[in-house]
């Protein structure tokens, strides 16, 4: 195999051959395949960013003590800095067309790759269950406002928590996921260039019934206080190890996911400035707008009914028995599946397909891949997880700091962005390492992981693990940045 490179795009003249390593959903895109421009990848990125958990995120953030523009500073803030590592690592995927767990060959080994993406796929799975059954908890409401019986279903029994109508509706929206699994990428494209210019809408039409109903924007704002929740009397520094250090680690944690396996989708883009742009269109500036449209909602929803109503589902249901309109509440809750299906399928059955491919390249591509990740997803029972929402967002951010570290370093610090293209797909090569691992970048996450973890251990050191990405992150970069030099 050789390559050759164009106006910064490298390909390979023929495909790769090591079965091991490789099949069709694996090898590298070719410069003719990579079509995607800006407008492309921002219309991802607004599909996959509208969705229930943006519209809540804010609650957390004000519920543990912060008001309203603190946390949209907070979510701002905290998605620009993971944008940083997402336009990093999305160099390699337009650089080379290939997908993360390719990428991660070159840092951790054709073998050691495995670990990180297939951590990283089973949190997607967990992702993927929970808008799974976000999506399945509109398409239920909706059936009820159309036929009441539907509630009666099953006589009220529930197993593992859910009725009879939520599990029939639960598993009809993760059959819907699976249809678009199985057309492939292509279908995804179409989808979320479809959803993107219909969420916006949707999402601005939602904050001017809010502003017309309750008084005006500025009204809501300042009635917004009665959301927060949190000690207001901690001192400065309590207030940030406490609140804004875990709320923004959180954000980070948000997409952190995203971050590692974005090649996954820049290996289509035609240009890094392309990749770049988009990125930069697309992921700041929705998850701000609507972030900031669920607090102002839900703000609204104390002034119209005394009560915050942060379930957007639970809303719509109001709405509609207010204004006596089935109508309305159709419309809302498809957009809510919509909105759900289009962030569930870009975001969390992508990246977890492609890994559990490249795990067991003989066995499974793509297609399968998202089946199996599918399956997971309902294992999981994420109805169980929505408890532990932000908790489970800063513990996890840990890993995937500790995993970003070490990808950066070795590809920008390291490798100065030079990969062997046809290396990457030979499992007797410049990234065998030592029987397909590399110790360097194993002792560098675990170095990274334990000093999370140190955090949580130890009562004086809290802020490592508050700050969970951001010291994996340093930690895992700043080990394997000395071991390289050292060897």
């Amino acid at each position: 195999m050789s390559t050759q490179e164009q106006d910064g795009l490298v390909e390979l003249t023929s495909p790769p051959d090591d079965p091991a390593l490789r099949n069709a959903d694996l090898d590298p895109t070719p410069r003719s395949a990579r079509t995607w421009n800006r407008w492309s990848l921002a219309a991802l990125w607004v599909g996959m960013s509208v969705c229930v958990p943006t519209y809540v995120l804010a609650a957390s953030l004000i519920k543990s003590g912060m008001n309203w523009w603190q946390a949209m500073l907070t979510i701002l803030l905290g998605n620009l800095i993971v944008l940083v590592p997402m336009i990093l690592c999305g160099h390699a995927g337009t650089r080379y067309g290939i997908p993360f767990p390719v990428f991660a060959r070159a840092a951790f080994g054709v073998q050691g790759a495995h670990i990180p993406s297939l951590a990283r796929a089973l949190i997607a799975c967990g992702w993927f269950g929970i808008q799974t059954f976000i999506g399945g908890q509109a398409m239920s409401q909706l059936i009820g406002l159309l036929w009441p019986a539907w509630f009666e279903l099953g006589g009220g029994a529930t197993f593992i928590g859910l009725s009879l109508p939520m599990w029939l509706a639960f598993l009809g929206f993760w059959l819907l996921n699976v249809v678009f699994v199985y057309k492939g990428t292509e279908s995804i494209k179409w989808l979320e260039n479809l959803a993107a210019p219909f969420l916006i809408v949707v999402g601005l039409a939602l904050l001017w019934w809010a502003c017309s109903r309750a008084g005006g924007l500025g009204v809501i704002l300042v009635g917004s206080q009665a959301l927060v929740h949190g000690s207001q009397d901690m001192s400065s520094w309590t207030w940030f190890v406490q609140v804004f250090l875990p709320g923004l680690t959180a954000m980070v944690g948000f997409w952190a996911t995203l971050s590692l396996n974005i090649p996954d989708f820049t290996r289509y883009c035609r240009s890094q400035r392309e990749q770049l742009l988009g990125q930069l269109y697309g992921l700041p500036t929705t998850m701000l707008l609507f972030s900031f449209i669920g607090v102002a909602v839900t703000s609204a929803t104390v002034i119209l009914y005394g009560e915050a109503i942060w379930d957007p589902v639970a809303l719509v249901v109001r709405m509609s028995e207010e204004t006596g309109s089935t109508l309305l509440a159709v419309l809302a809750m498809l957009t809510l599946a919509v909105a759900t299906l289009s962030t569930n399928i870009a975001a969390n059955v992508v990246g977890p397909a492609n890994s559990l491919a490249s795990a067991f390249p003989r066995a499974l591509d793509f297609r399968r891949g998202g089946l199996v990740a599918a399956g997971l997803g309902v294992v999981v029972c994420p109805w169980l997880l929505l408890d532990v929402y932000q908790a489970w967002l800063v513990s996890y951010s840990g890993l995937l700091g500790a995993v970003s570290g070490v990808l950066l370093t070795d590809y920008w610090v390291v490798r100065r962005t030079q990969l062997d293209l046809a290396g990457l797909y030979r499992s007797q090569g410049p990234y065998t390492y030592r029987r397909g691992f590399n110790p360097d970048a194993m002792l560098a996450m675990g170095v990274g992981v334990a000093v999370v973890l140190l955090g949580k251990l130890v009562p004086g050191l809290e802020f490592l693990f508050s700050g969970a990405w951001f010291s994996g992150f340093a930690a895992s970069a700043a080990v394997y940045l000395a071991r390289t030099r050292r060897s």
